[in-house]
């Protein structure tokens, strides 16, 4: 572990702290890092690498030794690959503030970021996790389009019911109270991001501020782009995402399970909405479940119980159809 240099201007206890968590992103990197040291309020700032076999952490390293700025830095390094939410399960310790915010190594922040987070935050103190809209670039840093359901700028638990997607904050954009790691512990599935939303969600509003203050990268060796298994052969892309989606909704639904025991005192509605999305979450992971390599009447039971569920009917309905098609036509042997 390296120490970058302290500043009087850090207090002993930072409000905020800046999670930098990067896998195989010696190409990125010097960009992630800047934007982090460009940010205009002082923070604590941990660069955290897991494992990865290339020149990040080294970079990193380089990179902290010769900083002399306002923020307190901290580098370090997994002693094994852990994935993305074991990584920040991790390093979510040894962060100190009050506001946590995250960062990618392979995506750039604008320098007023950190700021204004911490002002949307001290606005709205019912807030306990916040995103916001962000640019996407490709692995150049060149503008590219990316299909993006935008976020209200302000939601609640109703809204995943109402808006029929299990869909959270994009977690290259995500803040939070630390309250929402503290209050529940580490995450229990294999991501972040809509596993924070919701426990934002369950302790009080969602917010996400229409300014672009994330240059989010899209490239081969994304998180996103290895979740969806965009780069995999055709033959082999559905059922490895799948495969990949089952694991990210079961854990999901898992960590919202273990949240709601968590919170005796959330109102009945509320619990009534959030075990509705609970529901949601168990239903999606069956449903694809099911779809890999089920038998067509196993498909039924999900497809279904999706119907009787409010949020699930569109996509229901939607796999009815599928019962109709030979499974080639959607990626899998029949």
């Amino acid at each position: 572990m390296a120490q970058g240099k302290d500043s009087a201007e850090v207090m002993d206890r930072p409000r905020v702290s800046v999670l930098l968590l990067s896998y195989r992103d010696a190409d990125y990197i010097r960009d992630a890092i800047a934007g982090a040291f460009a940010q205009t309020v002082p923070c604590e700032i941990v660069i955290s690498n897991d494992a990865s076999d290339d020149a990040t952490h080294e970079i990193a390293c380089a990179m902290v030794a010769t900083y002399d700025g306002p923020h307190r830095v901290t580098v370090r390094r997994n002693v094994r690959n852990l994935g993305v939410a074991a990584h920040f399960n991790e390093v979510m310790p040894l962060a100190r503030g009050e506001i946590i915010v995250m960062m990618a190594g392979d995506d750039i922040a604008d320098p007023d970021r950190v700021a204004a987070i911490v002002r949307a935050f001290d606005e709205s103190p019912t807030a306990m996790v916040l995103g916001s809209d962000f640019e996407c670039i490709d692995s150049a840093g060149q503008p590219m389009a990316m299909r993006f359901r935008q976020r209200p700028e302000r939601f609640g638990l109703d809204y995943f019911v109402e808006c029929g997607r299990l869909i959270g904050l994009l977690g290259a954009t995500l803040a939070f109270r630390r309250e929402v790691f503290d209050r529940f512990g580490p995450l229990r599935g294999p991501i972040e991001d809509n596993a924070l939303t919701l426990r934002g969600a369950l302790l009080g509003d969602c917010l996400c501020l229409r300014q672009p203050l994330v240059r989010y990268r899209r490239h081969a060796g994304s998180v996103s782009s290895i979740v969806f298994a965009r780069e995999e052969p055709k033959e082999v892309a559905f059922r490895r995402r799948y495969e990949r989606m089952v694991a990210f909704y079961g854990g999901t639904a898992d960590d919202l399970e273990e949240c709601l025991k968590a919170v005796p005192e959330l109102p009945a509605a509320r619990r009534r909405i959030a075990r509705q999305i609970l529901t949601m979450y168990r239903l999606e992971a069956a449903a694809r479940a099911a779809l890999l390599d089920g038998p067509r009447h196993r498909w039924l039971l999900p497809i279904l119980r999706g119907l009787g569920s409010p949020g699930m009917r569109r996509k229901s309905s939607e796999r009815l159809l599928k019962l109709l098609v030979p499974r080639r036509w959607f990626g899998l042997h029949a």
